[in-house]
């Protein structure tokens, strides 16, 4: 896996800065952590939906493009399946399950700092011809 072009692209991702996504290094996936701050919090006390899809989606999108070809999200799906509070550290952890010439698919999980798998997603993404 290039490091280098991952530590790239997220550092070019201005909207995962906003939210203090990070790249973290590991050698068999991509994976992606951010620390739940007031920002990320619902009117309920807990970590919104929506930033943790978008956690998972940044994981989704390094992943399906570190190989270098333009690779565009065509569906996506997110399963809640926990919360988290203030203060959590969430990560995504992204693997290809598959890629053809056109299309690729992608499994993230997004877990709490205890471990639980708090979000399950899956992405597709058409993968343009050199």
């Amino acid at each position: 896996m290039d490091v280098d072009r991952l530590a790239d692209m997220i550092a070019a991702d201005r909207y995962a800065s906003h939210l203090g996504m990070r790249l973290v290094p590991d050698a068999d996936a991509v994976v992606v952590e951010m620390t739940v701050g007031d920002e990320h919090q619902n009117f309920l006390g807990t970590t919104h939906g929506g930033a943790v899809f978008s956690l998972a989606d940044c994981a989704f999108a390094l992943a399906s493009n570190v190989a270098g070809a333009r690779a565009v999200a065509i569906d996506t799906h997110l399963v809640l399946t926990g919360g988290s509070p203030l203060g959590d550290v969430l990560t995504a952890r992204a693997e290809e399950t598959t890629r053809g010439r056109s299309l690729g698919t992608y499994r993230i999980k997004v877990s709490r700092s205890d471990g639980r798998v708090i979000g399950l997603f899956t992405g597709t993404v058409h993968i343009s011809p050199d």
